[in-house]
């Protein structure tokens, strides 16, 4: 892949995980209408491969649990907090994207989660977790004018936790 195309497709590609990062702060915000709150999960899904996951974890306990793109935003959504914020921070790519048999490229960009949230009676939890997010590039095609146009799309895969601590 040429410099200047792979320049292209990390910039899209660290854009699209920024975009999740603020649909996902909106969707954890209890201040987001549920109508609203909806809007966001379905824009949110459109960055994703079918089949994606979200990797979740609790301070104090090893188990990762695994659960559906839409189903994580959902639940994200009714967290059974008073308030909740959540940040990205320190995103980096951490692997070069390398070509597939079927003709995509594969990377994995690196995020650190801050998560807050606040109870009805005031306690606070907080924790920061390290993500890996597995980013797919595939050339795609469509039609402008009545001819083929081709390009490179970036969706997001499968986005794994690699270590949580106190925040």
């Amino acid at each position: 892949m040429p410099p200047a195309r792979k320049a292209a497709i990390d910039s899209l590609a660290l854009e699209k995980v920024h975009d999740l990062s603020k649909y996902i702060s909106k969707i954890g915000d209890k201040e987001t209408s549920f109508s609203e709150a909806n809007r966001v999960i379905e824009r949110a899904l459109e960055l994703f491969v079918e089949d994606a996951q979200m990797g979740v974890s609790t301070l104090g306990k090893k188990q990762i649990r695994y659960f559906d793109i839409k189903k994580y935003l959902e639940r994200l959504n009714k967290l059974n907090y008073k308030s909740v914020n959540i940040e990205w921070f320190d995103i980096q790519y951490i692997s070069d994207l390398e070509k597939q048999p079927d003709g995509r490229y594969v990377g994995v960009i690196t995020i650190y989660q801050k998560f807050t949230g606040v109870t009805e009676d005031g306690m606070v939890y907080k924790d920061i977790t390290k993500k890996d997010i597995t980013v797919y590039v595939e050339r795609k095609t469509t039609q402008i004018g009545g001819r083929e146009i081709g390009f490179w799309d970036v969706l997001l895969g499968d986005i794994r936790v690699s270590e949580t601590k106190k925040g």
